[in-house]
This record gives structure tokens, C-alpha cells and sequence, in this order.
């Protein structure tokens, strides 16, 4: 469902339907329900004040099966991708729910988390847009001169086409390239990725239609999403 990195879609929030609720939040984020594709797990919409706070570096630990993952998000970088993610954080949406994709490409090493359905297809019944990078530095050797490094230690959003953002995100395990087409909105930190590193070493399981790209070997449960700072 994303382009290159599959799922991330917003869908639509079953707690908006039949309430009188708007559609579309008024603030500048404008979080928008998409009624043609049901919430995997029922969620409200975000907040979306007349200001979106764009400062600080709020924290979040993503408590798994497989170790801790601490983020560092910010803000400033992506003010509305911050502000639904903690809104989501703050809901448990996250809560007990599978990585289900992990990719070994030669440019592409991510682990892609986010889906309370676990298919790769679910969201949270809302979409919003994209806030893109504009600092990434240029991959090498590329002929076309559009793709990006996404280094080592990213969190960006999935995304199934321009300003469809919704939940599902992805973590940057080794410099990837890709157009500059997801949004970046934190960093990983040195302890997250030591998890991550144990996840990848573990490969992929193995399917027909792919070596390279699909679930983890090492079953990747986030127990718990909190924010700490």
C-alpha cells in the first residue's frame, strides 16, 4: 500500500461515523478521515490546535519482545507527523501490536512498524500530509540525482502516495536510499538500535515472493508505546 515501503495509509475512524464529528480538523494540520478504508483500531482524531507546536523533542519508548526501542521525535522538523504520533502514542494504539516487515535490499534496511492489524494494510482512520525532508544529502552515483540517504538510525513515516500519512512508520537500521518522498520525524537512539541491529541479524522469513523483504524472523511485538520526556 506505499509506494516503496508498503501500508502507512490513513483510514478511516469509526469514532467519527454517526457522532456529528467533522470530517476534517479545523486546525492547520487538517486530520481527515478516509471513510473508504475502516480504522484498524478505533481512535479519535488528533488534537489540532490553531498552532501546532513545532518545539522541543519529545520522547518516546517503544517497549518490545525483542528490547528497547527510545526515540527522540522533532518537532520542528515535522509538527503535525509529532502531534498525531503522541496523539496515537497516547491512545495505546500501538500497544500490542507486531512489526510486520523488515527489509535487507542493499539500499533499503528498515523495519516497518505501526498496524494494528499486523498485514501491512491498516491505519488509524485518518490521513494527513506530508511534511518532507529537505536536508537529506544526495545518494551516490544515482543517475537520476531525485534519490536521497536516509541514514541509519531515521524515523520516518510509510506512506501509500503523496499525503497519505497515517500510522505506520519505519526504522532506518542502515543508511537506505529513496526518494524524499516520507516524512522524517526523529531519530533512533544508540540503545534502540542495538535492538534493531539483534532484529535485522535475525533475518527475514522466508516466503516466495521475496528473500529480501517481509516479516522478521525475530518476532518484533511492541508491547508498550509511552512517552517519557
Amino acid at each position: 500500500m506505499m509506494a516503496v515501503l508498503g501500508g502507512g495509509v490513513a483510514q478511516a475512524s469509526p469514532s467519527a461515523e454517526g457522532t456529528g464529528a467533522p470530517d476534517t480538523t479545523r486546525g492547520p494540520c487538517a486530520y481527515t478521515v478516509t471513510p473508504d478504508e475502516p480504522a484498524a483500531r478505533p481512535v479519535p482524531l488528533p488534537p489540532d490546535p490553531r498552532h501546532t507546536p513545532d518545539r522541543g523533542h519529545p520522547e518516546v519508548l517503544l517497549r518490545t519482545n525483542q528490547g528497547p526501542v527510545p526515540l527522540v521525535l522533532d518537532r520542528a522538523q515535522a509538527p503535525c507527523t509529532v502531534q498525531s504520533f503522541l496523539h496515537l502514542v497516547r491512545k495505546k494504539f500501538y500497544d500490542d501490536t507486531t512489526c510486520h516487515r523488515l527489509t535487507a535490499y542493499p539500499t533499503l534496511k528498515v523495519l516497518q512498524c505501526g498496524d494494528p492489524s499486523n498485514t501491512g494494510e491498516g491505519g488509524p482512520g485518518y490521513r494527513y500530509s506530508d511534511e518532507l525532508p529537505t536536508d537529506l544529502a544526495p545518494a551516490p552515483n544515482d543517475p537520476t540525482g531525485l534519490r536521497r540517504i536516509y541514514p541509519r538510525g531515521t524515523l520516518a513515516m510509510a506512506n501509500a502516495g503523496p499525503d497519505t500519512n497515517g500510522s505506520q512508520f519505519f526504522l532506518v537500521t542502515s543508511d537506505s536510499v529513496l526518494r524524499p518522498n516520507y516524512t522524517v520525524f526523529g531519530r533512533i537512539t544508540p540503545a534502540g538500535l542495538a535492538t534493531l541491529d539483534k532484529v535485522a541479524a535475525g533475518g527475514i522469513v522466508p516466503n516466495p515472493d521475496s528473500e529480501v523483504d517481509g516479516r522478521p524472523a525475530l518476532t518484533t511485538d511492541i508491547e508498550r508505546a509511552k512517552r517519557t520526556c
